[in-house]
């Protein structure tokens, strides 16, 4: 057979065969130091810049894989070719070298180089350039093995997964009740409010009810992580990833447990926490150690709260949105204006507790939010030491959570609470600190307050704080 005809040949070969599009944009490498940093609890642009590759490429990657890490192997087998053999077989074979003189040198069989030659050419013609990038593309791209989900390939199965995650919530007369739900755009899951009321059955609820329905069936059953997969990670095509939403998180991307546990608590150090707190507070002898928190309701509203441990006596802080929002878009790292930010918080709370005599100004006991972050400047112009709580130890500050179980009486979850005037929230304090309290010995916390006053300070008139103002 001449050049000519094998040529041809070739050329006739390698035209059936369809594009891939354009080589990645990392390797294997890259991939496995990314995944390995997002497992140890790295941010995702942090582990970019470990793995060498741009933000865009890392956030794609998070994005299409839904936040689940495929767990590439450091190292492929050594049965295969490796990325510095493919370099060196490009170098070699650009300078002459025959097939059978690289693969003497790489200690490699003579047919392993012939393929890696023809298969993982980087043109598409009879002349078989070798580049290294290319060759290295071409061979992961050829290794993967897709297989299947078991959801794709059952569709019973599937049919029943969707009917216990998306099911329509129905009335006496079978027609589906409840809000239409905000429309999924693909990224995380949206800011709170309505959403569209299903079935919504956990996936391990699903998989652990799978063997109770059908028992003789071993063909409807799956695992629940399965599920997961299958609404997560893009391209496993068995349920739409909109489905998410009818997850209890209603979140579009796993968030990997090392990071979940990561919270970003740099604003409290060991001296401002709880145990470092006055042991005069834990007995509740002596009022004015305080314990603080917020109300949260709708888009970001809040309002803020002030319990005394010894009186129980509230006071309700107004926190109005800063000029400017819903105007200026939302931006990372912008300006807080919902109301509730680090300064604004500072400040709203320095106005309250000056309001304050000097004997009931002794301490301020908060939660982890960063909303007081501020604290070493509220300490420089109050006076007054703030504590921070342990982390998940809501009965640390048993009293001020008590009372916003109290509050929400007023103040229900799932309301927008900018709405309140700063006269309504008045008013509302005024009434929770007139009503009688068992364990005050059905005295008001306005009345515990007077006496805790009097004792103090004898003769001391009847303070403006006691009237409810």
């Amino acid at each position: 057979m001449g050049v000519l005809e094998r040529q041809k040949r070739v050329r006739a070969y390698r035209e059936q065969i369809p594009s891939p599009g354009r080589p990645t944009v990392a390797w294997r490498e890259d991939r496995v130091k990314f995944w390995a940093a997002i497992a140890r609890g790295v941010k995702t642009e942090d582990a970019c810049v470990e793995a060498r590759v741009s933000a865009p490429v890392g956030f794609r990657w998070f994005r299409h894989a839904g936040g689940v890490n495929p767990r590439l192997p450091a190292e492929i087998s050594g049965r295969y070719l490796s990325f510095a053999e493919r370099e060196d077989i490009a170098i070699w074979h650009a300078q002459g070298a025959s097939g059978r003189e690289i693969a003497r040198r790489l200690g490699r069989d003579p047919s392993t180089i012939s393929r890696e030659l023809r298969h993982n050419a980087s043109t598409r013609t009879y002349k078989l350039d070798h580049r290294a990038s290319t060759a290295q593309w071409h061979a992961e791209r050829c290794a993967r093995r897709p297989k299947a989900a078991k959801l794709v390939r059952n569709q019973r199965l599937r049919d029943y997964v969707q009917a216990r995650l998306s099911g329509d919530i129905t009335d006496a007369d079978g027609q589906p009740v409840g809000p239409a739900g905000p429309t999924w755009k693909g990224r995380n899951k949206p800011h709170r409010g309505d959403r569209r009321w299903a079935t919504a059955w956990s996936p391990e609820q699903i998989a652990q009810r799978l063997p109770v329905e059908f028992p003789d069936d071993e063909d409807m059953r799956i695992s629940h992580e399965a599920i997961y997969q299958a609404l997560y990670v893009e391209g496993r095509g068995a349920l739409k990833r909109e489905l998410v939403a009818c997850l209890r998180t209603g979140r579009a991307l796993r968030v990997p447990r090392a990071r979940n546990r990561q919270k970003a608590w740099a604003h409290v150090t060991d001296g401002v926490l709880i145990s470092e707190r006055p042991a005069e507070a834990e007995d509740r002898a002596v009022p004015g150690h305080w314990e603080s928190d917020l109300i949260i309701g709708l888009k970001r509203s809040a309002i803020g709260t002030l319990v005394d441990r010894t009186t129980r006596f509230t006071m309700l802080i107004h926190l109005p949105r800063e000029k400017g929002y819903g105007v200026i878009p939302r931006t990372k790292n912008g300006p807080a204006l919902a109301g509730y930010g680090a300064i604004t918080m500072k400040n709203a709370l320095a106005d309250t507790m000056t309001t304050l005599p000097e004997q009931l100004r002794r301490s301020l006991t908060w939660d982890r939010g960063k909303e007081l972050s501020a604290h070493a400047a509220f300490k420089v112009e109050t006076g007054i030491p703030v504590y921070f709580a342990d982390p998940h130890s809501p009965w640390q500050r048993g009293t001020n959570e008590n009372t916003n179980g109290l509050l929400r009486q007023y103040f229900p979850k799932g309301t927008d609470l900018s709405r309140r005037s700063r006269e309504e929230i008045q008013a509302v304090a005024e009434a929770v600190n007139n009503r009688p309290r068992k364990t005050l010995g059905w005295k008001t916390p306005a009345e515990a307050l007077n006496e805790q006053l009097r004792s103090l300070q004898p003769g001391l008139r009847r303070s403006r704080l006691t009237s409810g103002s």
